[in-house]
């Protein structure tokens, strides 16, 4: 892999401090202005690689890297550093917490007017969206496991005391997050012979099988799921149609904000007023990924080795973790349904229930067909290889591995990106939202699924993708000026599509980060593939040395002083070679070899010696 993720992560928190550290103070704020959500992703910036890359961590002045060091120097040094992102991340919780005490998650300068429509009002702007009970969850989660770290290298009570209170204050806006996306599940009942039943029906169909036939299949497939919808009890989603009827079909997932009509979930938590829903019972693909990605945080090993959450919020992770497996299970079904042709995945683009069709919505059913083939215990090398090639035709589709030509349908992707409508629960389109990650999404789901596939050949194969998906990245950076090295300007990759902005997109830069972390994971946290071939020749190579040892041994050949020294690096290089041979076996094998190497040196000496005598 080309990307050297913690060089390129140290590079942008150059280019961050640059831009927003001015005169020893932070400033918020990019091109869609200062809002819950961007001014979370300009924090997230720096806060992400921070507590989820071990070789990136600054809330231990003593393990600082030097290097790290270097690239925050216009924030302090090792000291300075963690103190002033305590007071930058506190100036966050206080700005979007309203005078109640009530966590705000508006969208503010992210919402736009559909085509056509009026202006947008400040109490539409103000509503509560996923996206920011989303990037919520993960601020506030790095934040108390920033904090819970970094209180244990200080004494001093003024700096405990704003440890306590800047963790008080994101526990309260933890729970608010999770509150809010339990009020945004959405299960949406239809019938089979309905629009949304009858497109649901033409995606999934691919082998032309009769509408009925098909439709019992589904069912089938989908029974577990639809017992375990009447689960859920609390917040929205609760199942109020005849699911038992043969003729209804459903999806799950989340809509873009709180459902219109949910009801308030029950908490011992300190988290306000419980706002009115607006958002239509649909789930919409955009936000159910971003939820889901959210929810998984709440779930990892860093956050229960840390205790970060406090025994209310797990409990309300387990009713969030309820409503991600059953999207999961449903997404993955529909998305790999078993067809004789082709999975509905690879039918690209994607087409969902209220008609739109778009690759990008294909790019997001990926991420929810591979958690799904990893859980139900289908995620081999084949099954992941479909994935790979879907991935693989979307970068072309999208013009990101071949040449583009002006005006291009696939560019649209990239600027100016997808348009996600907003409706009531009348279905009236009332907002629009501009999603424009393409790039950095595929970035992200090329090395997740490359760090899955066991065969080396096919994870070298996508890590190439991932490279030139990266190389394309680059030509979108802001090309200089005060914002240089962030993101994202378009037309350093397709000249005329867009023009050099004045101000930074916090919204693709922290997805960029996050890709960066992503990629980083794959080489820190997981193996190289065990190639079986090479992992065999390996394993014979050291039974070999081992039978040569074991020989000399009986022969005594390894009497004296000299001798006694060589047995026990022989044998020491044994006994690592056969500790790597399944994680490492190219090591394996070479360790081997110098074994074998060693010992008909031993034995080349001995045999001139019994000729000598």
């Amino acid at each position: 892999m080309r990307i050297q993720p913690r060089q390129e992560i140290l590079d942008i928190w150059r280019a961050t401090v640059r831009s927003c550290w001015q005169n020893g103070e932070w400033r918020w704020g990019g091109r869609s202005g200062s809002n819950s959500i961007s001014d979370a992703e300009q924090l997230l910036t720096l806060l992400l690689p921070a507590t989820k890359v071990p070789v990136l961590t600054v809330d231990d002045p003593d393990r600082t890297d030097e290097e790290v060091l270097d690239a925050l120097s216009s924030v302090g040094g090792a000291i300075e550093i963690p103190r002033r992102l305590v007071d930058v991340m506190t100036d966050y919780f206080v700005r979007y917490t309203d005078d109640t005490g009530t966590p705000v998650f508006s969208g503010g300068g992210y919402l736009n007017t559909v085509d056509g429509g009026p202006d947008l009002t400040e109490e539409q702007r103000s509503l509560d969206i996923v996206d920011s009970f989303a990037v919520s969850v993960t601020l506030t989660l790095a934040t108390i496991g920033f904090v819970k770290v970094y209180r244990g290298s200080t004494q001093r009570r003024d700096l405990l005391a704003r440890l306590d209170a800047l963790e008080a204050m994101a526990s309260t806006r933890l729970s608010a997050a999770m509150v809010g996306l339990l009020r945004s599940f959405s299960t949406s009942v239809f019938t089979a012979t309905g629009e949304y039943g009858v497109r649901l029906c033409d995606m999934v169909n691919q082998d032309a099988v009769p509408r009925r036939e098909l439709v019992a299949a589904l069912r089938e497939r989908l029974q577990d799921t639809m017992a375990s919808l009447r689960s859920v009890l609390i917040g929205s989603g609760r199942v109020t149609e005849d699911l038992d009827n043969s003729e209804m079909l459903f999806e799950c997932g989340w809509s873009w904000g709180i459902i219109a009509g949910a009801e308030e979930v029950p908490t011992t938590e300190p988290i306000g007023r419980q706002r009115e829903g607006s958002a239509e019972n649909a789930p919409s693909l955009y936000f159910t990924v971003i939820a889901m990605d959210s929810i998984e945080d709440l779930n990892s090993e860093r956050t229960r080795l840390l205790g970060l959450l406090n025994e209310e919020q797990q409990r309300l992770s387990r009713a969030l973790q309820v409503r991600w497996e059953l999207t999961r299970t449903y997404w993955a079904m529909v998305a790999t349904f078993d067809n004789r042709r082709r999975w509905p995945i690879e039918d690209v683009p994607w087409r969902t229930t209220d008609g739109d069709r778009t690759d990008y919505h294909t790019l997001q059913v990926t991420s929810l067909a591979v958690k799904g083939l990893l859980a139900s215990g289908r995620g081999a090398d084949e099954e992941l290889g479909r994935i790979a090639a879907v991935l693989v035709e979307l970068a072309q589709r999208a013009r990101i591995t071949r040449r583009a030509s002006p005006g291009e349908p696939g560019l649209l992707v990239h600027a100016p990106g997808k348009r996600v409508t907003l409706t009531d629960q009348t279905s009236k389109p009332i907002m629009t939202w501009n999603v424009s990650e393409f790039s950095t999404v595929l970035l992200q789901r090329a090395t997740t699924v490359a760090g899955l596939l066991s065969n080396a050949r096919q994870r070298s194969e996508l890590l190439e993708l991932a490279d030139e998906v990266w190389d394309h990245l680059l030509l979108r950076r802001i090309p200089d000026g005060q914002h240089a090295g962030l993101w994202d300007h378009v037309g350093g990759a397709f000249p005329g599509l867009a023009t050099v902005p004045e101000a930074p997109s916090w919204y693709l830069t922290e997805r960029v980060v996050q890709a960066l972390v992503s990629a980083g994971q794959l080489l820190w946290d997981r193996p190289f593939p065990r190639a079986g071939r090479l992992a065999a020749y390996a394993q014979d190579l050291i039974d070999e040395a081992e039978y040569l040892f074991d020989r000399e041994l009986m022969r005594g050949t390894f009497a004296g002083t000299t001798m006694q020294r060589s047995m026990r690096s022989i044998r020491s290089s044994l006994r690592q070679a056969q500790l790597l041979v399944d994680d490492r076996p190219g090591t394996a094998a070479a360790l081997a070899n110098s074994v074998l190497l060693l010992l008909n040196d031993v034995a080349t000496v001995q045999l001139k010696a019994s000729e000598g005598m």
